[in-house]
Order: C-alpha cells, then sequence, then structure tokens
C-alpha cells in the first residue's frame, strides 16, 4: 500500500516548440494541504491540467490511493476521486446555488438517465439525499442562507465558495484548488482562508495552487517550486522560504 494518496512522476507536456512541463512529479500523502507555487509561466496550472484530465500529458506515471489512473478526461479524473476548481469563476450561473452543488454530487448518482426519467421510487430518494447532502455542503463554506439564489447574483467570493462547495459534492480523495483567491478583495480573501482552514481541519486532502505566498506559507505542509516548467524545490513552508533557487526566481530577492 502507498504511503501516498497522489503520486505522480516523471510528467512531460510539449506545446508545439514549447516545453512546458519537464519532468515533473509530486507527492501528496492523505490529509496535507500540498501547495504548488512559481512564478507566472512556471507551468503550474499547465501541470494542474495535467493531472485532472484537462491536457494530455506526453509522459508520466499517475497513481491515485496506490492506483493507477488515466488522466484521460476530467469526467474521469472527477469519477477517480478528484475534484478541482478553475482560475476563472465557471458556475451555471442561471441554477440556483443549490442545483449547482446538486449537480457535482450527481457523479455519485446510482439510479442514471432512465432513473432521472422515470421518477421511480430509488430515483426520488437518491434525489432527496443529493438535496440534502448538497445543503449540509452550502452550510459547511458558509453560504447555506443562499441556497435559493441564482447563482450569477451571489458576491464573487461567495461564487467562490459555491464552487469549493459544488466540488466538494463529489466526494472527492484530493480536492484541487486552482488559484481560489485570485480577484478576491481582503476581506474575501480572509473568509477564505478560515474555510481553507476549516477544510484542512476536515482532514481533506488538498492541492492548491495560489499567488498569494503568505496565504500558502500557512496552509501548506508541503510546497513545490516550479520555474519554466521544472521543478526546483520541494519542502515545508520554512525549507521554502530559505530556499536561495526559490528567493531569486520567486519570493523576490534575497534583500
Amino acid at each position: 500500500m502507498s504511503d501516498y494518496l497522489l503520486n505522480i512522476s516523471g510528467v512531460n507536456k510539449r506545446f508545439g516548440g514549447l516545453q512546458a512541463l519537464t519532468d515533473v512529479g509530486i507527492q501528496i500523502r492523505p490529509g496535507q494541504v500540498y501547495g504548488l507555487i512559481g512564478p507566472n509561466g512556471a507551468g503550474k496550472t499547465t501541470f494542474f491540467n495535467v493531472i485532472t484530465g484537462l491536457y494530455q500529458p506526453d509522459s508520466g506515471k499517475f497513481e491515485l490511493a496506490g492506483k493507477p489512473y488515466s488522466p484521460s478526461a476530467p469526467h474521469a479524473v472527477a469519477k477517480a476521486g478528484i475534484a478541482r476548481t478553475f482560475q476563472n469563476i465557471r458556475l451555471f450561473g442561471e441554477m440556483t446555488a443549490l442545483e449547482n452543488v446538486m449537480v457535482g454530487r450527481h457523479v455519485r448518482s446510482k439510479q442514471g438517465v432512465f432513473g432521472a426519467i422515470f421518477r421511480h421510487k430509488a430515483a426520488r430518494i437518491e434525489e432527496a439525499a443529493i438535496r440534502a447532502r448538497a445543503q449540509e455542503l452550502l452550510d459547511f463554506v458558509g453560504i447555506g442562507q443562499f441556497a435559493n439564489r441564482t447563482a450569477k447574483y451571489l458576491s464573487y467570493g461567495d461564487q467562490r465558495r459555491l464552487e469549493i462547495a459544488r466540488a466538494l459534492a463529489t466526494d472527492p480523495q484530493l480536492l484541487a484548488l486552482d488559484e481560489p483567491a485570485a480577484g478576491m478583495n481582503a476581506t474575501e480573501k480572509l473568509a477564505l482562508r478560515e474555510l481553507l482552514v476549516k477544510i484542512k481541519n476536515e482532514g481533506k486532502t488538498v492541492l492548491l495552487i495560489e499567488h498569494d505566498v503568505k496565504l500558502m506559507m500557512g496552509l501548506c505542509d508541503r510546497i513545490t517550486v516550479l520555474e519554466y516548467g521544472k521543478r526546483i524545490a520541494e519542502g515545508v513552508p520554512a525549507e521554502i522560504q530559505k530556499d536561495p533557487a526559490v528567493i531569486a526566481a520567486y519570493l523576490g530577492g534575497a534583500h
């Protein structure tokens, strides 16, 4: 049995003449919050998109919970147990907050299309359970009072929370968050930090990309740093903050 929930090695990805990733890998233990940082263009989002099936790697070994998985397509990766959010908000704007979370939950539905069409007893019972779980998750992220509000009318920070609730609805083994604080004001960032601490305290395993270095250093158990598609450092936050290569590439110089 592997000690790692996510064990990835030897990932390479090329776009035409650009080598976007060169032999990149990470190992994440269950219950860790694992950070991925680096300057713009370092390959963070490309690596993230490979892990979650949005991009196909040229090579690489992928294991989730000790078993090989193929990042062949986003829906297959979600079913395998990895849920993600995106840098840009991707909600169903005309649907309610509750309905958005229910959509995420349906990846675990057992009744399928026929159950949805014919509405037999088992399908109705499952639908009620999905609705109840969606409400629980909205309460968990702090926007339960907005369950019936149309998603596009939520504040920016609450839309971010809603995306996290929808991701959690898939019952992921790994929650992958791509710059969740992007575009937030100071108050929204504080509320997000409190939510991420809450998720961490629940024992969830999280992979996090974020440019807010202070947030990352305070939350993450371990961090990998990328530059030009290559891993230049990996370790606990205190080690990363003192690493000369990281200081030169990302943290702003030794001074």
